[in-house]
């Protein structure tokens, strides 16, 4: 096919840590791709191999506030959007917990809007970025979809009402859609200096460093760790599957302990960092572990890195 001929997929947050793995793999597997991105927290670097392929087209775009606008000349142009994965998000169960208020507004209004553009331009697919955080603090392990959710946090409420914004206009307004719940994803690109990142690129940063590692609570809390390789595979797998209204955890199966995390990060750096302990935040879980079972059977995925080599890959 010529480039104009091929499959047009819209990556919210696309210059971000996941959005821009999604951009490498939707690109290599030949689509065209538009990043919609307000580039408040992720980069333009995480895009460079494709800065003069004209595959890809970026337009700084702040998703809460609307995207007809930001997509009217790139239609224009190219032709209609096909697909939409949604990645754009605030993410710290922190920042939720101190301003519930913005929160909202950016996490579920921003879904809002790319449902909307969906259902007015007949977007063939919506694939949505959901979290283990709908689940809240659960006591069956491995955690399956269809468990009660009972979110603590903000974060938690934005993405479960978010899914139920999606299932609406499945339902209503037949915009087929899949919502996937990450687990705790972890790889290369994501930036430790944020206060968004994930506790692996923060611990991984300061280990290399010779620095200190500060662990809230007494680390007997537990995630599974996801690589994001295999988190692409799954958006991958949901864009193709011509199923709607399916949603899926994205882990492994496996838990670990934040404590052992720490002591494995340092043990691959060959270091002697410190291991300190800090207060509880609020509106954290204490245990999480996905149940992968629908992942497998209906979107043919399963998450094949081990711990030690995706952080391997993440320390370079």
């Amino acid at each position: 096919m010529t480039a104009p001929s091929l499959p047009l997929v819209v990556v919210t947050g696309g210059a971000g840590f996941i959005g821009s793995h999604t951009v490498d793999r939707l690109i290599e597997s030949g689509h065209r791709v538009v990043v919609l991105d307000n580039f408040s927290t992720g980069k333009r670097a995480n895009l460079a191999r494709w800065a003069t392929d004209d595959r890809l087209r970026i337009e700084v775009c702040d998703v809460s506030h609307g995207i007809f606008a930001a997509l009217a000349p790139v239609t224009a142009a190219l032709g209609p959007v096909e697909r939409i994965v949604h990645l754009a998000a605030q993410v710290s169960v922190v920042h939720s917990v101190a301003n519930p208020l913005v929160d909202m507004q950016v996490n579920y209004g921003g879904t809002l809007h790319v449902l909307e553009y969906a259902r007015a331009t007949g977007v063939k697919k919506v694939v949505f970025a959901s979290s283990a955080a709908v689940y809240g603090d659960v006591t069956e392990m491995p955690v399956p979809e269809d468990i009660k959710c009972a979110p603590v946090s903000p974060y938690g409420i934005d993405k479960l009402a978010s899914e139920l914004a999606l299932d609406y206009y499945a339902v209503v307004h037949a915009v087929p859609a899949t919502w996937l719940r990450f687990f705790n994803v972890f790889g290369p690109r994501q930036d430790p200096s944020s206060p968004y990142s994930g506790v692996i690129s923060i611990f991984s940063d300061r280990a290399r460093a010779g620095k200190g590692l500060t662990i809230f609570g007494d680390g007997g809390q537990t995630r599974d760790f996801v690589y994001v390789g295999d988190v692409v595979s799954a958006i991958a797998a949901a864009l193709r599957d011509g199923n709607s209204r399916v949603v899926a955890n994205v882990g492994t199966g496996r838990e670990i302990s934040v404590l052992e995390l720490a002591r494995t990060i340092v043990e691959l750096c060959a270091g002697s960092s410190a291991i300190t302990h800090a207060p509880a935040r609020a509106g954290e879980i204490l245990k999480s572990r996905a149940r992968v079972d629908r992942l497998r059977d209906v979107l043919g995925v399963v998450a094949t890195t081990s711990l030690v080599d995706g952080l391997r890959a993440t320390l370079g």
